[in-house]
């Protein structure tokens, strides 16, 4: 990631990385009862957010602050057992193959100041020393895969090195033989307790992506869908049907986490969309322009043959008028009938990502016009009335310059994004229902960190990206902190579920973010 918005200054992260926790204290000589239920083999299923992933990476660190090892932690005062992870080998993060770099696997971020006193979230130098080939003796009782969606548990050959980039080098790293699934792994060790939080990615790549996917709504074939595509509903319903029939099949109980809203985290709201700050000038001839592109496109439909009532009510979309102070940023759309030239201003709750580059929504026009000295020139030839050339036409028209699809999700894409997560909620509560399973409402957790944050004795978490102290540096993963945070709704629901007294954790004794280069 690169060309973030300024954060904060750093004393304040410094403060919010070093609260003292009192919520909940744990009394010494306390008797805790494990209910109707047996902690004493607990496996972790999951993706990315069971694994202990943060600030953009798998490391050390945060593997032991995973919400699953947190948990199996207060699990060992009700007769929970030994509980193993398949640890990276250093807390850098990246992976290697046979000693090359695996491409996309970088190292962690750190937060760190530029040489003009911003601080922002750099990657942590250093030679990652993870390599895939070293195949981990397991089991393993965190099967958290970082990247894994909801078919890929059941994926036979996930773990094969041979089939990558096809293959998760992280379950690589771990499976217990090529041709495993996560899930067999998982249920070869017998768990007598289970956790089980997938779906995630099964609508966050596509998010994340810019919706630069397809939503595969419709089709039941998940070998044809691309990475950054949606599951559909019905697949994501009948394999995470199985994935936790099997897993039920020798615990005693469970607990299953629904799919919050994707788009509530700092990926997706940190950078406003309204962040196009003109002064009274800059607007006016912001708006001449905008004016100057409804007058070339009128014209030039008319001379193609188009009606003159049917172009100019075409050409009126394109007439943007902007006002002294914030302004929505200008989007590219797909082409069609009834938007030839394919932009449009930014609506209310449309989106931007945190990966976008900010330097040139500041400074290069993005996201509205990036003029030249020739398109200056035109715009001077027609406020003198003068006649203008199609050629100088077309070096108007493609000034604008509208946020890329990658860079942004448009109203069609937050609804196919909301379609499926409420579908893919529905079965993980009936399921959770129909077994008797405890149920973590982790979508109305994030709802309430990114509406004025969650409360607790030393202070508030939410979701404001790099200060609210839920959320590492990657915007989309939790810190240590959030993760404690899950584990104890985790157990609330599990206390509740199973008539078990196990003590939640003192979430304050977690750490944040990580504002040096200290590794």
């Amino acid at each position: 990631m690169k060309n973030y918005i300024k954060i904060v200054a750093l004393s304040a992260v410094f403060l919010t990385a070093c609260e003292a926790e009192l919520d909940n204290p744990i009394e010494d000589g306390g008797v805790y009862t494990s209910g109707s239920v047996d902690f004493s083999n607990y496996v972790a299923v999951g993706n990315s957010l069971t694994s202990g992933y943060a600030d953009g990476a798998l490391y050390i660190t945060g593997q032991q602050n995973s919400f699953p090892n947190i948990l199996a932690g207060q699990f060992a005062l009700v007769g929970g057992g030994e509980f193993t992870q398949p640890l990276m080998n250093d807390n850098l993060g990246g992976l290697v193959n046979g000693g090359t770099a695996l491409p996309g696997f970088q190292n962690r971020f750190v937060l760190s100041v530029d040489g003009s006193g911003n601080p922002g979230p750099v990657r942590l130098e250093g030679s990652a020393t993870t390599d895939i080939t070293n195949i981990l003796s397991g089991p393993f009782n965190n099967m958290g895969v970082p990247g894994a969606k909801s078919f890929h548990l059941v994926a036979p050959s996930y773990g094969n090195i041979a089939n990558l980039p096809a293959a998760n080098p992280y379950f690589v790293r771990f499976a217990s033989s090529p041709n495993a699934t996560v899930i067999a792994d998982a249920v070869a060790q017998s768990p007598s307790f289970f956790s089980l939080w997938i779906g995630n990615n099964d609508i966050l790549s596509y998010a994340t992506s810019g919706g630069v996917g397809v939503d595969q709504k419709g089709n039941l074939n998940p070998a044809s869908y691309g990475p950054n595509d949606i599951t559909d509903p019905n697949v994501f319903a009948s394999v995470y049907s199985q994935e936790v029939e099997a897993l039920d099949g020798s615990a005693t109980g469970g607990v299953l986490f629904n799919i919050p809203d994707v788009t509530s985290i700092p990926f997706f709201t940190t950078v406003p969309n309204n962040a196009l700050v003109l002064t009274a000038e800059q607007a006016a001839s912001l708006t001449g322009f905008f004016r100057a592109v409804s007058g070339i496109f009128i014209q030039g439909a008319i001379q193609q043959g188009v009606p003159a009532t049917q172009a100019q009510a075409l050409g009126a979309q394109y007439a943007i008028t902007f006002s002294a102070g914030p302004n929505r940023f200008i989007i590219d759309v797909p082409v069609t009938q009834t938007n030839p030239l394919g932009f449009r201003q930014m609506t209310q709750n449309e989106l931007l990502l945190l990966t976008i580059n900010q330097a040139a929504l500041r400074t290069q026009g993005y996201g509205s016009v990036a003029l030249s000295p020739q398109v200056l020139q035109v715009l001077g030839k027609l406020q003198q009335q003068m006649q203008i050339t199609p050629q100088e036409a077309g070096l108007v028209l493609a000034a604008v310059n509208g946020i890329d699809d990658k860079d942004s999700l448009d109203t069609a894409e937050l609804t196919a994004i909301a379609n499926a997560q409420t579908a893919y909620n529905a079965t993980i509560s009936n399921v959770a229902q129909a077994r008797g399973l405890a149920l973590v409402d982790a979508r109305a957790t994030l709802q309430q960190l990114a509406n004025g944050g969650i409360s607790y004795d030393a202070g508030t978490l939410t979701s404001t990206f790099a200060t609210g102290g839920a959320f590492s540096l990657d915007g989309v993963h939790p810190t240590p902190r959030g993760y404690a945070y899950l584990a104890n709704l985790a157990i609330d629901a599990i206390n509740a579920t199973y008539g078990s007294t196990v003590p939640k954790v003192n979430i304050g004794d977690y750490n944040t973010i990580t504002a040096s280069q200290a590794n």
